[in-house]
């Protein structure tokens, strides 16, 4: 007759290993985060299409530091612009990735007035 064997302790999932969110990833999410934050100008319309940004973090334990390059219309209240993309870069990074954001830095590559904007798009089409 054999003997029951004995189950093995339950190990709770936070001990079973470890998950690693690649600093890419965390980036494409921020960069996604800055253009739905842009998207949905504070004061104004929805825009049609959502402005580039581009993103580069680093993750150091679970604290992500979050660099986004924009292009942003002009004229146009900036501070509330950049207010509502850090505030939804860091929302959306804490909820996807639970990380901490402690900053986001933005770098403001371009600026574009309505007039150089539909330029632009009339440049594209005409290719």
């Amino acid at each position: 007759m054999s003997t029951p064997r004995a189950t093995p302790p339950r190990v709770p999932p936070a001990e079973r290993g470890a998950t690693r969110i690649a600093d890419r990833v965390v980036a494409k999410i921020a960069a996604q985060a800055a253009r739905e934050a842009l998207a949905a100008t504070p004061g104004g319309p929805p825009r049609p299409a959502a402005p580039p940004a581009h993103a580069t973090v680093t993750v150091h334990h679970d604290i992500a530091r979050v660099r986004v390059s924009l292009e942003l219309d002009y004229p146009s209240d900036l501070a509330a612009q950049c207010a509502a993309v850090r505030s939804q870069v860091v929302r959306r990074v804490e909820e996807c990735t639970s990380m901490s954001v402690p900053e986001v830095d933005l770098d403001i590559e371009h600026l574009h007035s309505a007039h150089t904007r539909s330029a632009a798009a009339r440049h594209r089409k005409l290719r």
